[in-house]
């Protein structure tokens, strides 16, 4: 993460570290880049994250380099089209083998909600 974060702030891109308080006073997270925010738990840290973010990347991938990830697809794939999950679930999932695919998928990417699971409250 640290990586990543140091790349996006000399890119000049907007960073927040979202840090649970016992791993900021432990020194686990090491030198931070950008804006920090300092979080109670690890559940409060994933929805702050939830709050601030528009994307998830997983690292190192959904990048599916080399065809790694393919079996999950399939089995995505599969769980749609027998009607395990609905086609709203499937889209989140956005695979690329590169970056720069990655960013354009992302970029391109238009939520469309299932009209039934949308009427779920």
């Amino acid at each position: 993460m640290g990586c990543v974060s140091t790349t996006a702030h000399v890119g000049e891109s907007q960073v927040l570290g979202i840090i649970p308080t016992a791993l900021a006073e432990g020194n686990f997270v090491g030198k931070i880049v950008g804006e920090e925010l300092r979080v109670p738990t690890m559940q409060d840290r994933i929805s702050k994250m939830l709050d601030n973010s528009n994307a998830f990347i997983a690292l190192p991938g959904l990048l599916n380099v080399d065809g790694f990830f393919n079996k999950l697809l399939s089995f995505l794939d599969q769980a749609r089209e027998e009607n395990f999950i609905p086609h709203s679930a499937r889209q989140i999932f956005i695979f690329a083998s590169t970056v720069e695919e990655m960013v354009d998928k992302l970029e391109d990417f238009v939520y469309k909600p299932d009209p039934v699971t949308a009427q779920i409250d």
